[in-house]
């Protein structure tokens, strides 16, 4: 069974323009049809980062980081369209915030062989 672990940092300014339940709605669907995912085993957390420094500069950048771990078995033409797939949601879900760079991406990775876990 797929277990999809999403995680997704993002900057603290960019909170009020991020649809953040939709895009986990809609990333989970396109992770289903995509990766072969269960609907009821996508898991996403929302992180947010207070400080952001790109460059050598401390101001002007937001950034969004999407990490999606998937149990090994996926070829590297289907990570990359939810790669792909992933970058076009925050398109749609996320507004960057006045005056800001914003500098968004997205990884798709195995999980370890040692991943393990449980239900109560």
């Amino acid at each position: 069974m797929l277990m999809p672990q999403i995680t997704v940092d993002y900057s603290a300014d960019l909170a009020d323009g991020f649809d953040r339940p939709g895009f986990a709605k809609a990333l989970h669907e396109a992770t289903v049809e995509i990766a072969a995912a269960k609907p009821p085993a996508c898991k996403t957390r929302f992180r947010r980062t207070e400080d952001v420094v790109v460059g050598p500069e401390t101001g002007g950048h937001a950034h969004v980081h999407v990490h999606i771990a998937l149990l090994p078995g996926r070829t590297e033409e289907t990570k990359a369209r939810l790669t792909e797939a992933t970058l076009e949601l925050l398109r749609t879900h996320l507004k960057a915030a006045e005056g800001r760079v914003l500098h968004a991406s997205a990884e798709v990775r195995e999980l370890d062989a040692s991943y393990r876990k449980f239900e109560s």
